[in-house]
């Protein structure tokens, strides 16, 4: 009688070599990956920062003037990290112009390195966006809007993808009480933005803002929730000057969401 051999369920060092070859050609085809630089934060991320070709939505946590200039700093610094490289500039497309110029430099998006679009609707925005994306030539594009349904989302990330751009999709409130993230998305990122009290300092004055920076859903990672610092002059975050030397094991300023 002659015994057969059992395949091993093990892969090979031939075969794990390949596979991770074929991992790194996608996510090298995918776009760069852009950390935010705090640990705690690109830990939580499942591909260590933010998908340089992907879309990636944003809302404020309520319909606040402040958690909504909040939530738009949080973009400008994310679109300031994308743009940080000499010439090249980011896209920021939005129906109704209210931005505040010296509020998204100190957030780390500079006059040189910001275009704006204005569109009559919606639709008509993100139709611009779309062929912003395509096109590749910009570091980075941002949309503020009211109604993006599922389709448009799904166009969007087709672009993004196309053109190896990231796409920041700024939900704003149609209805008070109701959160824009309601709707249902194909983006890679929901994030939520809201105020928290700036902490204390040993002198008389306002410390740097604080915020509550919620992930709400992530393609192949769990949704989490991280107090952390206001965007700098760089578009950096950073953690509570309490927790600055915390380890991460020890959890920070973590709160994973149910």
């Amino acid at each position: 009688m002659t015994a057969v051999p059992i395949p091993s369920s093990r892969p090979s060092a031939e075969q794990l070599a390949t596979l991770r070859e074929a991992v790194a050609r996608v996510a090298a085809a995918r776009g760069p990956v852009l950390p935010f630089g705090v640990g705690p934060l690109d830990h939580l991320l499942a591909g260590g920062g933010l998908d340089g070709a992907g879309l990636h939505e944003i809302a404020a946590a309520s319909a606040s003037w402040s958690d909504d200039a909040a939530a738009t700093l949080f973009a400008a610094g994310i679109a300031a990290r994308f743009a940080a490289a000499p010439g090249v500039s980011a896209l920021w497309a939005l129906t109704r112009f209210d931005l505040y110029a010296p509020g998204l430099e100190q957030a780390g998006l500079s006059p040189e390195h910001i275009l704006y679009a204005q569109g009559r609707s919606d639709r008509d925005l993100l139709a611009m966006c779309e062929d912003a994306l395509r096109d590749g030539s910009l570091a980075c594009v941002i949309a503020e809007v009211k109604a993006a349904d599922q389709t448009a989302t799904r166009r969007l990330q087709l672009a993004a993808s196309e053109g190896n751009t990231p796409m920041l999709l700024y939900r704003r409130y149609r209805r008070y009480g109701q959160c824009p993230l309601a709707d249902p998305s194909l983006a890679m990122t929901r994030w939520r933005i809201g105020t928290l009290s700036s902490g204390r300092l040993t002198a008389p004055g306002v410390g740097r803002g604080r915020w509550n920076v919620e992930l709400v859903r992530q393609r192949g990672g769990p949704p989490f929730s991280l107090e952390l610092e206001a965007c700098d002059d760089q578009g950096r975050l950073a953690l509570p000057a309490a927790a600055a030397d915390r380890a991460v094991a020890a959890g920070g300023a973590a709160k994973f969401a149910a």
